[in-house]
């Protein structure tokens, strides 16, 4: 394992050959390193990576994880996933050997976090540090099913934290419409909360609006792609799931004021957005209009929840409310069961009638 020193920069290079995934020799070279011992630790470990070596670190094989997974999950995703793997695992776990992580250095690792207070005195919420496992243990199992590594100690030693989100809060009819109302000063901003109310749209979904989105003929609103910033960046992905590229028919009122919104939109093309304002933005304007119209402060997303919520209550089943809002019925039924009215009693009724039927 040679390196090799750079007399003209003072600094040390690595210099080798290796096999790659073909059986094919290639020369591999890296310079600017301030030690000789830093040029052949860099080679140990790419070596190690190429050959799934896993004698190698956590940090390193992170590294592998990073190469064979980013390319395949959206670049959100994979952005909340990269947090997580160098702020919170990476650390603690870094200059361990994959090999030799054990369960009892994991649930050391989950101490730690259950432990964290940051520094107002509040620690990670439960949803979260149940995120925080599954994130550490599936960097195990990719090395358990694609690297060769025995067995999973974050499996071993089962998760903390738990799945179930925050509160579910919305507001009824009569707070939105007085928020609506609060609203009224600035259009841009009553426009994507009418849509944002009555249709159900995830936040991504609303933001990546464009007018070749609407026929206003049909009454309805198309939704097959979310917008995200990354990085500076305006991203346009795929919705969130399958299930969520669908046609929303808008009420005949939004129709009427989606028409006279984008008539005001002067020189706009078919594919430009037509809310081009940030997530910031809104959230900014939710605190203005709730402190304005008097009414509780409730997430963006939750403005999904309470028109979930308004179509239960004018008595639409699951299957017909997850086709609107691009949702499974399942989890329709399951997260919103507590708003379904209650049929036992009148199941039991009809029980004891069918029966009598047979006596």
């Amino acid at each position: 394992m040679p390196a090799y020193k750079d007399k003209a920069k003072g600094t040390w290079y690595a210099s080798f050959y290796f096999e790659n995934w073909t059986g094919k020799k290639e020369k591999k070279m890296k310079r600017g390193f301030k030690t000789k011992r830093e040029a052949l630790e860099w080679e140990r470990t790419f070596l190690q990576q190429q050959t799934a070596d896993l004698d190698m670190t956590f940090e390193s094989f992170v590294a592998l994880y990073a190469t064979d997974m980013k390319g395949r999950i959206k670049e959100n995703t994979w952005g909340t996933k990269e947090h997580i793997l160098y702020k919170k695992l990476v650390p603690y776990f870094g200059k361990r050997k994959m090999s030799e992580i054990s369960s009892k250095e994991v649930m050391a690792w989950q101490s730690e976090m259950l432990n964290y207070r940051d520094k107002n005195g509040k620690p990670y919420s439960p949803v979260y540090l149940k995120t925080l496992h599954n994130q550490l243990s599936a960097v195990f199992n990719h090395a358990v099913k694609h690297y060769k590594l025995k067995a999973n100690p974050a499996a071993q030693v089962g998760n903390m934290g738990k799945a179930k989100g925050r509160e579910m809060l919305f507001w009824t009819k009569a707070e939105y419409l007085k928020f609506a109302d609060a609203m009224m000063d600035k259009p841009l901003s009553y426009y994507t909360f009418e849509m944002l109310y009555w249709c159900g749209i995830r936040e991504g979904e609303l933001l990546a609006l464009t007018p070749a989105d609407f026929n206003f003929e049909c009454k309805t609103v198309s939704i097959t792609k979310s917008y995200q910033r990354i990085d500076g960046r305006d991203i346009i992905t795929d919705p969130k799931t399958p299930k969520s590229v669908r046609d929303i028919v808008m009420p005949d009122f939004l129709v009427d004021e989606m028409r006279d919104y984008m008539k005001q939109l002067y020189g706009i093309g078919d594919n430009d957005r037509i809310f081009e304002v940030s997530k910031s933005y809104l959230h900014h304007e939710m605190d203005r209009g709730a402190a304005a119209a008097g009414v509780k402060r409730i997430r963006i997303h939750d403005l999904r929840h309470s028109h979930i919520s308004l179509l239960i209550d004018m008595g639409y089943s699951a299957v017909a409310i997850a086709d609107r809002v691009g949702h499974e019925s399942i989890n329709i039924t399951y997260n919103y069961a507590h708003l379904f009215p209650s049929t036992q009693t009148d199941m039991a009724s009809r029980l004891n009638d069918f029966r009598k039927v047979d006596l």
